[in-house]
């Protein structure tokens, strides 16, 4: 039980063995003054029942204050789960996107590694070709000179042969 339930059942016990104790006081016959007239009857009675009717009065608004209190504790616990529900689904959305977004990124960066793939292939093919013309070149040049140094040659021995004969 909890405490505020207990104080109230031994405040209501002890209010009860008052009430016997001196029910012959609380009976007892006295003139009444209600403001605009007068009557006889039992004032202990009659104090005993207005602390009753005080005591359901504010019983009735603790329980209604505690029912108002439960009613907007399950609906805030409604709307916390339904905000929750929407973050979550707004992260689970944000890790689609970030996956979708990376998987972009990463197929974009395979295109660029192949073309630059490409690329340098088509430039290695070219340089490949410059490189033969030019060796190809630079051997009929050497080949062209040697030609002439072979005639030279032949035309210094021709004359030397000449020179002796």
């Amino acid at each position: 039980m909890r405490i505020r339930t207990l104080l109230m059942l031994v405040f209501f016990v002890l209010v009860g063995a008052f009430v016997a104790m001196n029910w012959g006081e609380l009976s007892r016959q006295t003139t009444l003054n209600m403001g605009f007239t007068q009557t006889q009857g039992p004032l202990g009675l009659v104090m005993l029942g207005l602390l009753l009717l005080a005591t359901l009065v504010f019983g009735a608004y603790a329980l209604a204050i505690q029912t108002t209190s439960l009613l907007e504790t399950r609906e805030h616990t409604k709307e916390l789960k339904t905000q929750r529900d929407l973050a979550s689904n707004a992260e689970t959305s944000r890790y689609t996107d970030l996956r979708t977004m990376i998987e972009r990124i990463e197929t974009d960066s395979k295109d660029r590694a192949a073309e630059s793939r490409q690329f340098m292939q088509e430039q290695m093919a070219a340089m490949q070709k410059e490189v033969r013309a030019t060796v190809e070149a630079s051997g009929n040049t050497l080949a062209a000179y040697l030609g002439e140094l072979e005639d030279r040659l032949e035309r210094g021995d021709n004359r030397t042969n000449n020179t002796q004969a």
